[in-house]
């Protein structure tokens, strides 16, 4: 075991350590957040406990380093124990009188609280914005739906990202959300509050605060009530139904350029150089390579997909190259009465770091969310028996809001301008993310394979 670094040792600290040594390797692959399933854990080596309440109850905040293999990753966690029965989920329940404390009220209420106040525990750092006044003595409540990171709602007022996977540095969230607030972007949610702490003796964000927004809407419910709707009336046109939702595609489609605009002014831009295209290239046929060995499905459309990825060298308009959100969909974006918000600009929660910070091309993050509006169009058909008339009526949905999105980044005046003058490379990213959407499916939603697939069958035969 590394040795532990245990800020305001009390005795609980080192039985507490051998309890989680012991206890979460079996623990950690059951739940949501945790980016390891794909192999077994070998080993949990506690790399730093922190004391934040106690004795009875107790909280410590712990930074520990999951083993598997030849990867190692570090992840967050709150730790629990008290004498009385914990109120939270069964499944947070750890054992030998410890759990994971996310979802306990009296124990999370602090960690508002500290950041009102601003302040250090051992190398924990909790401190407001400077333009921001927090209101201490809330209690807090999950977010169920979180599934990379754990989120909690404070009293309607403030909703508190912890990030599990940690990673060195500020947080490519934090640090987006702030430069677009200091821009003056009005389609994110104001950041109020912060948690940083240390990563194997480097700076490293823990938890990031924000404004929450209790009547604001998800715009994957939205879409995807659109699509029932449509379906409800086969006979309508989906520019008749009752609840088209291509205005806010539309809307939506210059609240994304309005962003890709700020990203582009508050952190700059660099003109792609003369390998950045040949890099692209090369990275979409390793991906299509690498899956087509795992997935049987997909090589039977290899040769295809290559055509179009090759087809990128010769693209001739200038490429710009930016901070994007990097893992743009509907379900990154809220309704608000004032318009839609971005969320979660963390990017692509499988990407290595370095990835998610690199400068690419704001026709991802179009792409992204294109390939979203297919997802939403057939999530009522998956599973179901097959019905030409019901996936024709789905595809007038998803081509109708796919155009509306790109005219609404259009009339925006986006980095890109208008994403259809970019064709060739719009269709590769799209497709490229469809490869990524085919590996994803296969390892996690079998019944799910055939929405990527169909779109890639789609768009290599002509008929897309």
């Amino acid at each position: 075991m590394s040795p532990l670094s245990h800020h305001g040792s009390p005795p609980e600290l080192p039985e507490a350590s051998r309890a989680l040594t012991a206890l979460l390797p079996g623990w950690l692959p059951a739940q949501r957040w945790f980016a390891g399933k794909d192999r077994p854990v070998d080993e949990v080596r506690p790399a730093g406990l922190t004391v934040l309440a106690g004795p009875d109850p107790l909280l410590v905040h712990a930074v520990v380093d999951v083993v598997q293999g030849d990867r190692t990753e570090p992840y967050q966690l709150l730790i629990g124990s008290r004498s009385g029965v914990p109120e939270v989920a069964s499944a947070a329940v750890l054992g030998e009188g410890l759990y994971e404390a996310s979802g306990d009220a009296d124990l999370t209420a602090g960690l508002l609280d500290r950041m009102a106040a601003g302040g250090s525990v051992g190398p924990l750092r909790f401190a407001a914005e400077p333009d921001a006044t927090l209101e201490p003595g809330l209690r807090s409540r999950p977010i169920t739906a979180e599934q990379s990171n754990t989120s909690l709602v404070y009293g309607g007022q403030y909703i508190l990202k912890l990030f599990r996977k940690l990673s060195a540095g500020t947080n490519k969230d934090l640090l987006l959300h702030r430069a677009l607030q200091d821009a003056g972007c009005k389609h994110i949610a104001r950041v109020v509050g912060s948690i940083s702490g240390e990563l194997h003796g480097e700076p490293a964000t823990m938890g990031m605060l924000q404004e929450f927004l209790p009547d604001a809407v998800d715009g994957w419910a939205m879409a995807t009530t659109s699509v029932r709707d449509l379906l409800a009336e086969p006979d309508q046109a989906a520019a008749e139904a009752g609840g088209d939702f291509a205005g806010e595609s539309e809307r939506l489609g210059a609240a994304v350029a309005e962003v890709h605009a700020d990203l582009a002014t508050a952190l700059g831009t660099e003109p792609a150089d003369g390998d950045e295209l040949d890099r692209t290239v090369r990275a979409m046929t390793e991906r299509l390579e690498q899956v087509s060995d795992v997935v049987p499905e997909l090589a039977v459309y290899a040769p295809a997909l290559r055509e179009v990825f090759e087809a990128v060298r010769a693209h001739e308009a200038p490429i710009s190259l930016q901070y994007i959100h990097g893992d743009l969909h509907l379900g990154q974006v809220l309704r608000t009465v004032n318009g839609w918000l971005l969320l979660d600009f963390e990017g692509e929660p499988a990407a290595p770091v370095a990835e998610r910070h690199a400068l690419r091309s704001p026709l991802r993050d179009v792409a992204g969310m294109l390939r979203s509006f297919d997802y939403a169009a057939h999530q009522r058909l998956v599973g179901q028996p097959e019905n030409a008339d019901v996936t024709r009526h789905a595809m007038e949905w998803a081509r109708r809001n796919r155009a509306a999105f790109c005219a609404g980044y259009a009339r925006a005046g986006g980095p890109v301008g208008d994403p259809q003058e970019h064709a060739d490379l719009l269709r590769a990213f799209e497709l490229d993310k469809a490869v990524y959407e085919v590996a994803y499916e296969h390892a996690n939603r079998p019944d799910w394979l055939s929405v990527p697939l169909a779109a890639i069958a789609r768009s290599t035969d002509g008929s897309e």
